[in-house]
Parts: structure tokens; C-alpha cells; sequence
């Protein structure tokens, strides 16, 4: 089954937001500074941010991991 995915990036905050629910949540810290996870009540993952895009090393890959359950 197909998941719509919503992709927002502000360059004037060098933010990046990717949001699989619009349900109500809160953000908490993940083991990466620059990564938060969006979360509900039930701690599903309803989305994450990233921080400080521009200043990520382009040779690697940014990996973090989201704790709460992914929301189908």
C-alpha cells in the first residue's frame, strides 16, 4: 500500500522536515544533533527534521535512528 510523504526544506533555516502523518505529535532528540523525530502520544514516528543541512559532510551519509514505531 502506497504512503504519501511530505518533503519541506527552508533554506533560509536550513531545515529539513519530512512528515508521514499530519496527526498531532512532538518532537524529541535522537542520537544526532542535527536529527529530531515528530512522534504522537503512542510514540509512533510520524515524521522527522534535520538541522543544519547545508553543514552535513557530503562525502557520508547522515544516519540516526528513529526509537518510536513507524505509523502505517
Amino acid at each position: 500500500m502506497a504512503q504519501a510523504v511530505k518533503i519541506w526544506f527552508d533554506p533560509e533555516a536550513d531545515f529539513l522536515e519530512v512528515t508521514f502523518s499530519e496527526a498531532a505529535g512532538y518532537l524529541r532528540e535522537t542520537d544526532h544533533d542535527a536529527v529530531m523525530e515528530r512522534v504522537d502520544a503512542q510514540g509512533n514516528v510520524l515524521g522527522f527534521s534535520v538541522l543544519n543541512v547545508s553543514q552535513l559532510a557530503k562525502e557520508q551519509p547522515l544516519y540516526a535512528q528513529l526509537m518510536g514505531n513507524h505509523v502505517a
